[in-house]
């Protein structure tokens, strides 16, 4: 192995440890001592690769943007299914990031948008989702009704997460919620 693919291993094992520590126990479980401790690298180790632990947690963020953005375009190149259905696939699939890894949700949502690599990261889901609305209800009316359904899957989220969205108090369900969404915007 060549010094890059050596380093490359190690980034790669700092990561998922990252990603293991913050899904067990949230931002304040990733450390860089305790991250490099579960990759089983040297102390020193992270440190090579991260500058600081919010370099390393925004860093897990970008990643869940771009595992999400493959997830979508996969959806988008799904022929079999119609637009309104790829959409629906879509939203619950952001919801769906939520619902598994709230903590790496939260990060998405928390990581300024400034940061260039995470700009990009994000952008890049915009795109792909933004092309699936356009694919329903045009391109001019992409960006507004973008905006209303990736606002309201974000809030559908919380409130799921913060418990709220309590099914004997609303009498729905998210996934009732998404297509009462999608139909909305399929009648304009």
């Amino acid at each position: 192995m060549t010094r890059t693919e050596t380093a490359e291993a190690t980034r790669q094992a700092l990561v998922r440890a990252a990603s293991e520590l913050l899904d067990q126990g949230g931002p304040d479980a990733v450390t860089l001592r305790a991250v490099g401790a579960r990759a089983g690298v040297s102390r020193g180790a992270p440190y090579g690769h991260f500058e600081n632990k919010e370099h390393l947690l925004a860093q897990l963020a970008i990643n869940a943007w771009n595992s999400l953005a493959d997830d979508v375009e996969h959806l988008r190149a799904t022929v079999e299914s119609t637009s309104d259905i790829r959409l629906e696939r879509a939203i619950l699939a952001l919801i769906g990031v939520a619902r598994r890894w709230p903590h790496r949700y939260a990060l998405m949502f928390s990581t300024p948008a400034d940061t260039p690599a995470a700009r990009e990261a994000a952008g890049r889901l915009e795109g792909v989702f933004l092309a699936l609305v356009a694919d329903m209800v045009g391109e001019s009316d992409a960006p507004r009704y973008g905006a209303l359904l990736m606002s309201s899957a974000h809030g559908i989220a919380g409130l799921e997460l913060s418990g709220h969205l309590a099914k004997d108090t609303w009498q729905v369900t998210v996934e009732q919620l998404v297509r009462m969404l999608i139909d909305g915007i399929r009648r304009g």
